[in-house]
C-alpha cells in the first residue's frame, strides 16, 4: 500500500518504513506528525483525491532537523564591470521515517497535523526547538584510563633499579689520574747585543794609521 501527500509545496509518494526529508516542520526530534493532504491511496483498491482523498492520511515520526546541500549562488550583473556577488545557502529540512497509511478514519486519530515552520510564530518554533532533546556526546571508556594510571606506577618502579644501578656502576668505576700539568714555557733566547754604529768604527780607523808613523821615527833613530 502506498500513498501520495502534499507538503512544502511538493508532492511524495511513500511506503510505510520509507524515511524522507521534507521542508522543514514545526515538530521537535521523537513526534509523531500526520500529514492530511492525500492526494493519492494506491493498493487493491486505488483511490484518487479530487483534489484530496477525504479521510486518508499519513503519520510520520520526526527523527531529526537537518540541513540540506550546501548551494553556491553566483550573480554577475553586467558585462565589462567588477559586479558579482557570490552566496551559499542550505535548505532546512525534516527528516522523518514514515510509520503508518490511513485510509480512512484520519480526524479521530488524536494525532497532531505536520504543520510547516513557515505557518508558526517565532516564539511557538523557538519553544519547539527548546523541547528537542540535545545530543550527549559520547562518554570516552574509562577502561583505558585505568589501565594507565596501573601501568605508571610499574614504570616508574623499573625506572629506579636502573637509576640505582648507573649510580653503583659510577661508584665502582677508578677515578681517573689528574691531567699533568702543562710544562713551563722555555724563558725567552736572549737579545743580541747592539752592533756599534758604523760612525764608531770608522772614527776608531784613524787613530790606528796615527800611531804607526810615531813608531817608526822610534825606530830611524
Amino acid at each position: 500500500m502506498f500513498a501520495v501527500l502534499k507538503t512544502g509545496g511538493k508532492q511524495y509518494k511513500v511506503q510505510a518504513g520509507d524515511v524522507l526529508r521534507v521542508e522543514k516542520l514545526a515538530a521537535a526530534a521523537g513526534e509523531t506528525v500526520q500529514f492530511n493532504e492525500i492526494l493519492m491511496v494506491g493498493g487493491d483498491k486505488p483511490v484518487l483525491g479530487a483534489p484530496l482523498v477525504s479521510g486518508a492520511a499519513v503519520q510520520a515520526t520526526v527523527i531529526d532537523q537537518i540541513k540540506g546541500e550546501k548551494l553556491i549562488h553566483f550573480v554577475k550583473r553586467r558585462r565589462k564591470h567588477s559586479s558579482k556577488r557570490t552566496k551559499g545557502h542550505r535548505q532546512q529540512l525534516t527528516l522523518l521515517r514514515v510509520t503508518e497509511i490511513l485510509a480512512s478514519g484520519a480526524d479521530k486519530s488524536g494525532v497532531k497535523a505536520a504543520v510547516g515552520a513557515g505557518s508558526v510564530s517565532a516564539a511557538e518554533m523557538a519553544a519547539l526547538v527548546a523541547a528537542t532533546p540535545a545530543k550527549a556526546p559520547a562518554k570516552k571508556a574509562a577502561a583505558p584510563k585505568a589501565a594507565e594510571a596501573a601501568e605508571k606506577p610499574a614504570k616508574a618502579a623499573a625506572k629506579k633499579p636502573a637509576a640505582a644501578k648507573a649510580e653503583d656502576a659510577k661508584a665502582d668505576a677508578p677515578k681517573k689520574a689528574p691531567a699533568k700539568k702543562a710544562a713551563a714555557k722555555k724563558a725567552p733566547a736572549k737579545k743580541a747585543a747592539p752592533k756599534k754604529d758604523a760612525a764608531e768604527k770608522k772614527a776608531a780607523a784613524p787613530k790606528k794609521a796615527a800611531a804607526k808613523p810615531k813608531a817608526a821615527k822610534a825606530d830611524k833613530a
